[in-house]
């Protein structure tokens, strides 16, 4: 049975510098803020809504994988709440060797909002590019 990818969004999001702590017993631990993060797509349009915590807890270990870890509350055009969690990777062995090496994500979704509850039964996707201070991803549902 093959999978289907329906397109959701593409997300930009723009990160402060991290807080690195160094290597931990976990690996290499990085705390990224999220200043500003924009979803933009036929079915979402939505924003990371302002005074909310947005942040990728990463953590870089012994191989080189990233293990990204980021949650966010975004606020869509019509004024919706949805609580957005998203694990991922990243190879940085690639990034150390200058190249640009993708970030795959898994976002889910959390609203109580009845226009937006279709978002709490589904399993996105997304594939994402470092450009300059912004990562652009594009987002899909996976059916």
């Amino acid at each position: 049975m093959a999978l289907d990818l329906i397109p959701l969004c593409i997300m930009t999001s723009t990160p402060l510098p991290p807080t690195d702590l160094g290597m931990t017993s976990s690996g290499r631990r990085l705390m990224v803020t999220i200043q500003e993060s924009i979803w933009e797509g036929e079915r979402l349009r939505a924003k990371l809504k302002p005074g909310t915590v947005a942040a990728d807890w990463m953590v870089i270990g012994p191989d080189g994988t990233a293990h990204i870890e980021i949650r966010l509350t975004l606020e869509t055009h019509d004024g919706a709440l949805i609580y957005v969690h998203y694990t991922g990777r990243r190879d940085f062995t690639q990034v150390s060797q200058g190249i640009d090496a993708p970030v795959y994500i898994t976002p889910l979704f959390e609203t109580s909002d009845e226009r937006y509850l279709w978002l709490n039964k589904i399993q996105a996707v997304g594939k994402g590019t470092v450009n300059g201070n912004k990562r652009i991803y594009h987002i899909y549902e996976l059916r």
